[in-house]
């Protein structure tokens, strides 16, 4: 029986572009994202390296950036909250049936921006769904590394076998699964959140 639910943020609540920060970039000449630029994107998810040094490292490889073009470049995945997700968790939170977390692989700038697109008030009311709010750049870890499953299991006391994560990538979903968490591999566009007591109500 699911105790615990595990949810992602990007593409489970808040709607992504993916493909937005790239082709932004490629309009202004940068058209190949090198395994050095992966390398600092993955430093900052897990906040090892800050957005001012993230946006210095981008200016001096391209100098045809600006901080300004780079940010918005940056940023372009964060598209709008859907307002009947948001009603749909604060009444799950309201109901008390299950323990629920956030885990997500995020960055300073993104969580700004989510919190301009949101406005200051709902992300507090979303946050505040949540038993513990994981962010990578907070708690130094990302997916799919087995790292962070185990953190969140061992810091919360959670049983595994008791405990849903649900995640729009297949790489974190696989993952969490290889520990004994059971999971849900959401579809963005084809499945919604709010439908998780239909599609997986075998384990309910």
């Amino acid at each position: 029986m699911i105790k615990n639910i595990v949810f992602d943020f990007g593409d489970v609540f808040i709607n992504l572009d993916k493909k937005a920060p790239e082709q932004a970039l490629a309009k202004m000449g940068i058209r190949h994202i090198d395994e050095e630029m992966t390398t600092w994107h993955n430093m900052y998810e897990k906040g090892l390296m800050k957005s001012k040094q993230l946006t210095e490292n981008y200016l001096k490889k391209f100098p045809s950036l600006t901080a300004l073009s780079f940010k918005q470049a940056w940023n372009s995945i964060i598209l709008d909250f859907p307002q009947h997700r948001l009603d749909w968790i604060m009444q799950l939170a309201k109901d008390k049936t299950y323990r629920l977390f956030l885990l997500s692989n995020t960055n300073d700038l993104h969580i700004e921006q989510v919190i301009k697109n949101m406005g200051a008030l709902r992300y507090s009311q979303f946050q505040n769904c949540f038993e513990r709010f994981y962010l990578s750049q907070k708690i130094n870890m990302r997916k799919p590394d087995l790292e962070i499953y185990d953190h969140v299991l061992q810091n919360d006391t959670l049983i595994a076998e008791e405990t849903l994560f649900i995640d729009d990538t297949l790489l974190n979903t696989a993952a969490a699964a290889s520990m004994g968490i059971h999971t849900w591999h959401l579809e963005p566009g084809v499945q919604d959140v709010t439908q998780l007591f239909e599609v997986k109500k075998d384990l309910f």
